[in-house]
């Protein structure tokens, strides 16, 4: 499609300016806030017990999630990709389900089903183990909008690759274990990479779905988007703007590193 000059850098000028107003103006905006006291006021501000505490809490759910994301959702894009089955479709639509649901409407599931008066309720009323407003529950709340991450990355992968390499390993006398640590993991490792920095991303910035289920105590239950909230209920405005600077420069890091991924990744195609 041939398009004008003039077309051409009125649509250029148009995503800049999107981009500007929507983008680069209130994280400009925020910086700006957080940086105009100094360096100092920042650092005592992201060192408080309470700051501390929430980011333990998140790299502790960060640590919990991306194990057992990568523990199933590995297998899981093994047997999408490899096989065909009924009900393939329906299992792909779960899947993807986090996509489609409010991260509001999950927490209100998780409550529904492991609160005191919920389904799984006699967890905590008969064992003892405190599922909702504790650490468990963020853990869950955290893994269903992470699920589909992994296995969305890991899959396509797959299909590129094809079974050749593993059944010539298989030929050889190489058991299914053997086969996949020598052969399938390491050719998945760039798409397996990728789907774990967004796992912790997405398990960092999470605010909807874990709000539902936790306490919101600090020093007990409260994540660092939690923190932000509860320091700008409380008009600590800018306590809130020093944890948010804090989560924006740990999502450039994440972006960096998915850059240099995708870099990668082109090279080893090529």
């Amino acid at each position: 499609m041939n398009v004008s000059r003039p077309v051409r850098y009125l649509l250029r000028y148009v995503a800049l300016g999107y981009l500007l107003l929507l983008l680069i103006v209130p994280v400009g905006l925020i910086l700006w806030r957080t940086f105009s006291p100094g360096i100092g006021a920042f650092v005592e501000s992201i060192t408080t017990p309470a700051a501390i505490s929430a980011l333990q809490l998140s790299l502790l759910v960060v640590a919990i999630v991306v194990p057992l994301n990568v523990i199933f959702g590995v297998p899981t894009a093994l047997v999408l990709a490899r096989n065909r089955f009924r009900g393939k479709g329906v299992l792909q639509a779960i899947i993807d389900l986090p996509f489609a649901v409010s991260p509001v409407v999950v927490g209100v599931a998780l409550i529904l089903l492991w609160g005191t008066a919920g389904v799984f309720g006699f967890v905590e009323n008969n064992l003892g183990f405190k599922i909702i407003f504790g650490l468990p529950g963020i853990v869950l709340a955290s893994i269903f909008v992470t699920v589909p991450f992994v296995i969305r990355e890991v899959e396509p992968v797959l299909h590129e690759l094809g079974t050749d390499q593993e059944e010539a390993a298989a030929t050889l006398g190489s058991s299914w274990w053997q086969t996949f640590w020598k052969v399938t993991l390491p050719s998945i490792r760039w798409g397996l990479t990728y789907g774990i920095v967004l796992t912790v991303a997405r398990t960092l910035g999470e605010f909807g779905a874990v709000i539902m289920v936790s306490s919101n105590l600090p020093g007990t239950s409260q994540t660092l988007t939690l923190l932000v909230s509860d320091r700008h209920a409380r008009g600590a405005e800018y306590g809130a703007y020093a944890i948010s600077t804090l989560l924006m420069s740990v999502a450039v890091l994440v972006l960096v590193v998915q850059v240099i991924l995708d870099a990668r990744r082109s090279n080893t195609s090529n």
